[in-house]
């Protein structure tokens, strides 16, 4: 692993790399021939956001919720996350053929960034203020995001290389 950074910036990190990708689906949202690369960007999206809402929820929010009087702030935090985690889900099921689907990525983002700018200019600045050791939270957020990382993509592996194996047995299988 690399230098540790503290929480903030780790997460600040996050945010940014989502948003961008938001910014890439917008670009491509209408234009029919990209289906392919709209489907996996929404996967990256889907991806990100379910690593970074986990990290929060298991390291950061606990330790800033404590720390800092702000029960009204750290609720909506986890509302804001349910809503979002509700949208993945139903964007993990779909095509970007389906009707809303490039509706649901927009909205996704609106929400994403709308809690963003609530974590940015409110809950960062409390945790700041707070006796909270960023360095340390920021070295358990890296430590789990990679752990997560390696989960989704092994998960991933092991779906693709169970349906090519899938594909083929079909056909052998005629009779039991």
């Amino acid at each position: 692993m690399e230098k540790a950074q503290n929480a903030i910036t780790l997460l600040k990190a996050d945010h940014k790399a989502v948003e961008k990708l938001f910014k890439q689906f917008e670009k491509m949202k209408s234009d029919e021939d990209t289906q392919d690369e709209k489907t996996e960007l929404v996967a990256q999206i889907c991806r990100e956001l379910t690593i970074h809402t986990q990290i929060e929820e298991e390291i950061l929010y606990p330790m800033v919720r404590a720390a800092i009087d702000d029960g009204d702030l750290m609720d909506e935090a986890q509302v804001e996350h349910a809503s979002a985690k509700d949208l993945i889900e139903q964007l993990q099921s779909m095509q970007p053929d389906d009707e809303c689907y490039d509706a649901k990525v927009t909205v996704l983002g609106e929400y994403v960034m709308h809690h963003v700018k609530e974590e940015e200019e409110e809950m960062f600045p409390k945790a700041k203020k707070a006796d909270l050791d960023l360095k340390d939270i920021g070295e358990r957020l890296a430590l789990r995001k990679e752990e997560l990382e390696e989960e989704l993509q092994s998960a991933s592996a092991s779906r693709t290389s169970r349906g090519a194996s899938r594909r083929p047995s079909t056909s052998r299988h005629t009779t039991h």
